[in-house]
């Protein structure tokens, strides 16, 4: 088959038969002939794929998809896996918004068409540079935007840069950008490349823009303050060479270029933020698993800084060896690149532990700390009591030698605090300890050192030195600004801004490592990434997207109201995502089927094209098998008696002819009948699966609930009392053929019952397991029950909701005989009646 083009715009001409190429398809150039070809040419300034007569796509980045999926590499260019698409699709809108419009208005620059209309030649030649630098940040070790391979994101974002490399792009520039002309050079080396664009030949020096002819006085003129046209015009020529020097603007221009649609709505988030400059800085202590709380503050420190143009500096707080491991440092590092946060840079506090040390002792020096070696427990007794310590006037010097011997590991049970007040209000403010011995080994620096500071002092000094200019800290942290504020004044730093935001607490949701890693511990999880933890592993695996958690904690970052929030939101704004990239599926449980017999189905089996979703025609159709014996859910039939009819999803209508129940098992005879098209609302629906082994995948089902059976465990809480042992209930079904194509990873819908994570697929597990994700509702999505009541997973509330399921709902329903609670208490009070008789006859005796 051939697609045909036609008088084509040269950038969506040269991508498409690009992706045609590395498709496979070919792409011919005279008009169409073949009645079954589609035509592919230019209507007006709009590019056309017709289909046929009533389908079409309008947009080049539509009719690229088509035509990749059409080829032989429909997996490589389009990604193997929904994460991989949605990154895909995130980088495609990203080169419409930033690169594309804008280079579109340089070149017109560059080439005199130029109207009134287009954006202004600096400030579009700023926003290219500012993208290209955020690009090269993104292609950090890396040779595609997207994956290993090559796929149609960036060769889409390569054909809209080749002009601008031919162009404007100078050597100068292109140093500071190396990994994106490592990238681009790469992409654009390939035959396909090649057959449209030749060679490629990068600017030495960037193309002035267009300037129409002016008269002899209006050059005279010019020359005399720098005609920047004028190679002789003095200053002004000095001025054009500069064009690129960017400007200090306090705020967001009005004609910013955001990297993602959604920072406008977030733009006057920081005040006195300028332009380009901003540094924010996430710094987590490699102790543990990132879970959802460090989440909401990574993605703030990102996201915000890139609101501004600016960057995010990782940090790993490494200064409590006893705790650190280099595992938890590459977790860390693992998920944040999982939900699509790359850092400028990566550093360690212990980085800096020699110029901490030098501050340390200028600090001592100038009488702001004092060495102690006051118990633990005494000195939380006297600071709760207001009560100085018995060191507190030691000098200077006397405090410095035993700073040195701390550092020597000759000072065991020596501590270094802060000379403060012992009165002040805030108890965190009286003589907060500063440095403090540790013998233990360090996962990076081993045993160089042996004393190590607080995150206290080191803080706000490791801020400074990196040149963070807006410190991000949690609402708990309010008591502790002083400290942080005082030890840059002191030590001779300027002041950082710090932007307050409230704390994530989640109701039944477990945030302490110390309680984690005790389920961990005790084998009640299958580790860090079990989809019941609040981890990015976990939440991973139990559906939640990235999309989600940025849109979500973006949604609530400002806030500095402290609450414990419950899941519906976040779980809604997930369906919301999600939803129209979900395939569909049919899918019936082994304990609730019913095995239907239609008496005038097909004898053989027959395939039907469906759409794998009626809203969403990208994703594709499958065959979906018709045959005279299916299986279809108990609750769907649950009332209806011969006589009856309800409708077979997307088949037809049948009438029932028989009813049996065998071995606790019902079974129906139907009827098809094709000519009853009254499917209205009171009409039951059914979905269905072929009943033979040979016509339907089997699949295991998870739904989760809990860990905790009370809503907001407290630190002294023994967490061992308030394990919900029901929190993960397994169910096995069948589903139809088709879905034996889905990959671990993948999203789908399985009608009438809900949203589902691939865990494990067909291919590389032999099984296929799905996980239940929760849509935010308190209500199940058809008259299909879940095992676990929803209300559990949205509102976390009442006796049942704190972390029950239904299977649980039972026993509490049942007294200790195993009878009802409701029959139990009606016998109890018949007994008591007879009891009560039996004694006023003993009185009348």
């Amino acid at each position: 088959m051939k697609y045909y083009t036609q008088n084509f715009r040269s950038t969506a001409s040269a991508f498409h038969a690009i992706v045609a190429k590395l498709s496979g398809v070919e792409l011919g150039h005279e008009k169409a002939t073949d009645e079954q070809a589609k035509l592919l040419f230019s209507e007006g300034n709009t590019t056309l794929l017709r289909i046929d007569e009533a389908t079409s796509f309008r947009d080049e980045v539509s009719i690229g998809k088509y035509l990749a999926r059409t080829g032989g590499l429909k997996d490589q260019l389009l990604g193997t896996t929904i994460f991989d698409e949605s990154k895909i699709s995130q980088w495609l809108s990203w080169t419409d918004i930033n690169i594309r419009f804008t280079s579109e208005a340089l070149l017109n620059h560059l080439t005199g068409k130029a109207t009134e209309g287009t954006l202004d030649f600096k400030a579009a030649n700023g926003s290219i540079r500012a993208s290209m630098k955020f690009l090269n940040t993104q292609l950090k070790d890396k040779k595609t935007l997207v994956g290993e391979n090559i796929t149609i994101a960036d060769v889409y974002l390569a054909t809209h840069l080749v002009r601008l490399f031919q162009l404007l792009i100078e050597a100068g520039f292109r140093k500071g950008i190396a990994n994106v002309v490592a990238w681009f050079t790469n992409i654009t080396s390939s035959d396909a490349f090649k057959a449209n664009f030749g060679s490629i030949k990068l600017a030495a020096r960037p193309m002035k823009p267009f300037v129409k002819a002016v008269s002899k006085d209006q050059k005279d003129k010019g020359g005399k303050k720098g005609n920047k046209n004028d190679k002789k015009g003095g200053k002004g020529d000095k001025k054009q060479n500069e064009d690129f020097e960017e400007e200090k603007i306090t705020g967001i221009p009005d004609d910013a270029e955001f990297a993602d649609p959604i920072y406008g709505k977030y733009k006057g988030i920081f005040k006195n933020a300028t332009w380009g400059k901003v540094v924010t800085r996430f710094p987590p202590e490699p102790s543990g698993f990132l879970h959802i709380g460090h989440i909401k503050a990574s993605m703030l420190n990102y996201h915000y800084s890139k609101i501004y143009n600016g960057k995010m500096i990782l940090r790993f707080d490494d200064t409590n060896p006893s705790k650190e491991k280099i595992e938890f440092v590459e977790n860390i590092k693992k998920d944040l690149k999982t939900v699509g946060i790359t850092p400028w840079k990566t550093t360690y506090t212990s980085d800096y532990f020699d110029q901490l040390q030098d501050k340390m002792r200028k600090f001592i020096e100038m009488g702001m700390a004092y060495a102690d070696d006051t118990p633990g427990d005494q000195m939380k007794e006297e600071r709760d009591a207001g009560i100085e310590s018995k060191n507190k006037g030691k000098t200077p010097k006397e405090t410095i030698e035993i700073f040195e011997k701390m550092l020597e590991g000759k000072a065991e049970g020596w501590c270094i605090r802060a000379n403060l007040n012992m009165q002040d209000k805030s108890k965190c403010l009286r003589d907060p300890v500063m440095y403090r011995c540790n013998t233990t080994p360090h996962h990076k620096t081993k045993t160089k050192y042996k004393a190590y500071p607080t995150y206290d002092f080191a803080c706000p000094i490791v801020d400074a030195l990196e040149g963070v200019t807006n410190c991000l800290r949690t609402i708990e942290y309010r008591e502790r600004d002083p400290l942080y504020h005082l030890i840059q004044e002191k030590l001779g730093f300027k002041q950082i801004e710090i932007f307050e935001y409230a704390k994530l607490q989640l109701k039944s949701t477990l945030m302490s490592k110390r309680k984690l890693q005790w389920f961990v511990d005790e084998g009640k999880v299958e580790g860090w990434y079990d989809p019941r933890f609040p981890t990015v592993q976990g939440l991973m695996r139990r559906g939640l997207t990235v999309q989600t958690l940025k849109e979500f904690m973006l949604d609530i970052g400002a806030s500095i109201k402290t609450t414990r929030m419950e899941w519906d939101k976040l779980w809604a704004f997930n369906k919301q995502i999600i939803d129209k990239d979900c395939k569909r599926y049919f899918t019936v449980l082994t304990d609730s089927s019913v095995e239907v017999s239609i008496l005038n189905g097909p004898e053989t089996p027959e395939g039907k094209t469906v759409k794998y979703h009626f809203n969403n025609p990208d994703l594709g159709e499958k065959t979906r098998i018709l045959t005279n014996s299916v299986f279809i859910e108990r609750e769907d039939v649950a009332d209806l008696k011969v006589g009856d009819k309800f409708a077979l999803k997307d088949w037809g209508m049948v009438y029932i002819k028989t009813v049996e129940e065998v071995d606790g098992k019902l079974k129906l005879a139907v009827e098809l009948n094709f000519d009853d098209t009254k499917f209205g609302k009171k009409i039951k629906k059914a979905t269905f699966v072929a009943s033979d082994p040979l016509l339907h995948v089997p699949v295991t089902i998870y739904e989760f609930g809990h860990l905790i059976t009370k809503d907001n465990l407290k630190e002294e809480d023994n967490v061992e009392d308030f394990v919900n042992e029901n929190s993960k209930i397994k169910s096995t079904g069948y589903a139809e053929k088709d879905i034996a194509n889905a990959k671990e990873g993948d999203l789908i819908q399985i009608e009438r019952r809900g949203y589902f994570y691939v865990d494990k697929d067909l291919e590389s597990h032999k099984e296929i397991v799905l996980h239940f994700i929760p849509d935010g509702k308190t209500k199940n999505m058809s008259a299909i029950s879940s095992k676990i009541d929803n209300k559990v997973l949205t509102k976390g509330e009442g006796d049942i909701a704190k972390g029950a399921n239904r299977a649980e709902e039972a026993k509490l329903k049942e007294g200790d005989d195993g009878e009802p609670k409701k029959l139990t208490k009606k016998l109890a009070k018949k007994q008591k009646k007879a009891e009560h008789k039996a004694a006023e006859g003993d009185t009348k005796e």
